[in-house]
């Protein structure tokens, strides 16, 4: 790995010539100061105490300066993959995966998506591909190792009913689509190891868990991962309006649940994304790998700056500590000296 500090927007450090406005105004600042000192004939402070508020006064534009051309810290690494296995992400995308908490709460199909960037850019030496499902399922992208036409393609390509299912019913989903996984192609032959990561709210019709099981567990066998997109409550909303037509499937969870049994998956709720990786790994194991070019890593420090430009700027606000007025008075009228030898002697009587 090779690590680099970089600056996105160099050309903005011209910001630090802002530094000239509040230097040039502490010499103004300065010469009115000593014209007045000499005209009362007061003594000028030492340099010592002036130089710490100089630098922070510096330092605040400079800072500033430094977090707008962005400094970053950008790693390039050798990206490897395993050449035995691949994921394939699968989306159910029946209408019912609109429904969500309010009308204004992310809907099941966005925290699916979600979901499903997140656990492959925490897998990225698995090679994964898309599917969207209803009483079908159709690839959407095949398994390969580009993250960004994998975020892509979930983000621009997977949404409700497109491709529509090919029947009208009040439920459109079949969780027997998943013996196509098994049967058409979906992997490489090559591909000794194979995952499917579901994303569905459960609401299928009734099939045979079974069958689904069966092809599934053919040669070479087809790991599942199931994760349940669904919460009590929820209901599918129309630009703002509830739906009356869609009626949540309480039933949903032993669906699932039936499936896990019978296919030996591992069950999970939305946003278990720890769980599902740690699963996905135990589920794919070790394999041999080979290198797949290079991936970069950009890590902005500009934050960082902008605040470390808070602490001379509240070095510069902060009062300074003032001298009792006791303590002027003496600065100012310094008591006579008491020593007896040496004060002037007085005339006496002899």
């Amino acid at each position: 790995m090779v690590a680099t500090i970089v600056f996105l927007t160099p050309v903005a450090g011209l910001v630090a010539c802002a530094l000239v406005l509040p230097l040039g105004a502490l010499a103004l600042a300065a010469r009115r100061e000593r014209s007045a000192r000499q005209t009362l004939q007061l003594a000028a402070p030492p340099r010592a105490r002036r130089l710490p508020r100089i630098l922070a006064i510096s330092a605040v534009p400079a800072l500033l300066a430094l977090a707008a051309t962005q400094p970053a810290l950008r790693s390039q690494r050798s990206l490897r993959v395993r050449t035995d296995a691949q994921i394939l992400y699968v989306i159910d995308t029946s209408r019912s995966m609109l429904a969500s908490k309010s009308p204004t709460a992310p809907t099941r199909i966005a925290i699916a998506k979600s979901d499903a960037i997140a656990i492959r850019d925490a897998l990225p030496q698995f090679p994964s591909g898309v599917a969207t499902f209803t009483n079908r399922i159709l690839p959407d992208l095949f398994p390969n190792d580009d993250p960004a036409v994998f975020d892509d393609t979930v983000l621009h390509a997977v949404s409700i009913e497109e491709p529509p299912p090919t029947t009208q019913s009040v439920v459109a989903t079949s969780l027997a689509a998943l013996e196509a996984v098994a049967t058409q192609n979906f992997f490489p032959p090559t591909i000794k190891k194979r995952l499917v990561v579901l994303f569905t709210d459960g609401e299928s019709n009734p099939y045979n868990t079974e069958a689904v099981a069966h092809a599934l567990a053919a040669r070479p066998p087809t790991k599942l991962i199931l994760i349940h997109t669904s919460a009590p409550g929820e209901s599918v909303y129309d630009q703002g309006h509830l739906e009356t037509g869609y009626h949540e499937d309480n039933t949903s969870g032993n669906i699932l649940a039936a499936l896990a049994t019978a296919t030996h998956a591992h069950l999970d709720g939305e946003h278990a994304l720890s769980d599902v990786i740690d699963q996905a790994k135990a589920d794919l194991g070790q394999g041999p790998t080979t290198s797949q070019g290079q991936t970069r890593e950009t890590h902005t420090l500009a934050p960082y700056a902008a605040l470390a430009a808070l602490l001379p700027l509240l070095f510069i606000i902060w009062p300074a500590p003032r001298r009792t007025r006791s303590a002027r008075f003496t600065a100012r009228n310094p008591r006579p000296n008491q020593n007896p030898r040496n004060t002037t002697p007085t005339n006496s009587p002899a």
